[in-house]
C-alpha cells in the first residue's frame, strides 16, 4: 500500500469516523497504527503544549484503547516510520510524509488494509480545547494590560491586536490540561533591554491580574465564534486560530491545537499571576463552564 500523509479532522468538530489502516509497526509492548484519515490530535514533537487525544480504535470487532497519539514521519523510499522526537526531518521534506500515530497496546491481530472505526473521547478533547483557547485569550488580555503602562519604549513585536507582544517575548513554556493553561514567563535582562519595566510589573502583579480578569469578563460577553482557518487537510499544513474580541482587529494566531468553537463555551476564564522568583512569572488560566 502506498502510504499517504494523514488527513486530519480534529479541527472540524469530528469525533468519530471510519478509516483504512496504512501502516502497522510494533515496538515493545505497543503497536503503532497509522490510518489515512483521523479525528485524533497528536501531541507535537516540537512544541508539546497540547496533550494527545484519548479514545479507541475498533478493528474487526476488537476495540483497542489509544494510549497515546504522536506525530510520525515515514520515509517513502524505505517505508520506515520515525515517531516523535526521533523524526529526523522538518515538515514537508521531500520524500517524506507526516502521519498521526495511534499508539495501542501490542497486538498481532490487525493488518494493513483493515478498516478501523476511530472514536475520540469527545469530552476530554473539548476540555483541552477550552483550556487551549482560554490560554490564547488570556495572553492577549495580559499583553493589552501590560501595553498600557509597563513598556518604556516601542517593542518590535506586536500581537494580533497591535499591543506589545509580551507573550511572544517572555514565554518559556505553555502547557494545556483539562480546562486549564499554564504559561511560564521569564523576565530576564534581554526583556528589560527591549523596554519592559519588569520591576514595576512584579510589584503590581495583583493589580495586573485584576485588570486582566476584568478584560476577560468583558470579552466573554461578546457573541463571537472561534474558528480555525486550515490551509490544507494534512498535519503539516498551517492552521490559524481566529476570534473577534472587539479590539478592532480580529485576533489571528498560528496554532495546531484543538479549540473551543465559541466564546459562550466558557462560563468564565480566570487568570492567576504567580511570582515564582525575581525573573519568573506563571500565568494560571482556569476555565469554568
Amino acid at each position: 500500500m502506498v502510504i499517504t500523509a494523514t488527513k486530519t479532522r480534529f479541527c472540524h468538530q469530528t469525533w468519530q469516523l471510519e478509516a483504512q489502516i496504512q501502516l502497522i509497526q510494533t515496538m515493545g509492548d505497543v503497536t503503532y497504527v497509522i490510518t489515512d484519515v483521523t479525528p485524533f490530535h497528536p501531541v507535537s514533537h516540537i512544541w508539546p503544549d497540547h496533550p494527545a487525544d484519548k479514545g479507541t480504535l475498533t478493528i474487526k470487532g476488537m476495540k483497542f484503547e489509544v494510549v497515546d497519539c504522536q506525530v510520525g514521519a515515514v520515509e517513502l523510499a524505505s517505508g520506515k516510520l520515525h515517531v516523535g522526537t526521533a523524526i529526523p526531518v522538518k515538515r514537508d521534506a521531500e520524500g517524506w510524509v507526516f502521519v498521526v500515530v495511534h499508539v495501542v497496546p501490542r497486538t498481532d491481530a490487525i493488518t494493513v488494509g483493515d478498516a478501523a472505526l476511530l472514536e475520540v473521547d469527545k469530552e476530554y478533547q473539548l476540555s483541552l480545547s477550552r483550556g487551549h483557547s482560554a490560554g490564547h485569550i488570556a495572553y492577549l488580555a495580559l499583553n493589552k494590560v501590560l501595553a498600557q503602562n509597563y513598556w518604556r519604549k516601542d517593542a518590535d513585536r506586536k500581537d494580533p491586536h497591535g499591543n506589545y507582544d509580551f507573550n511572544s517575548y517572555a514565554q518559556e513554556t505553555s502547557f494545556v490540561t483539562q480546562d486549564k493553561c499554564l504559561d511560564t514567563y521569564r523576565l530576564g535582562k534581554t526583556l528589560r533591554k527591549r523596554g519592559l519595566n519588569s520591576a514595576d510589573m512584579l510589584s503590581d502583579l495583583k493589580s495586573i491580574e485584576q485588570q486582566v480578569n476584568v478584560l476577560l469578563g468583558d470579552w466573554l460577553k461578546r457573541d463571537a465564534a472561534i474558528t480555525i482557518d486550515c490551509h490544507g487537510e494534512h498535519l503539516t499544513d498551517s492552521r490559524y486560530w481566529q476570534c473577534d474580541l472587539g479590539e478592532g482587529e480580529i485576533a489571528v494566531i498560528p496554532c495546531g491545537g484543538t479549540h473551543a468553537s465559541h466564546l459562550n463555551d466558557f462560563g468564565s476564564i480566570l487568570v492567576t499571576l504567580v511570582e515564582v522568583d525575581a525573573q519568573t512569572v506563571e500565568m494560571h488560566t482556569d476555565v469554568k463552564r
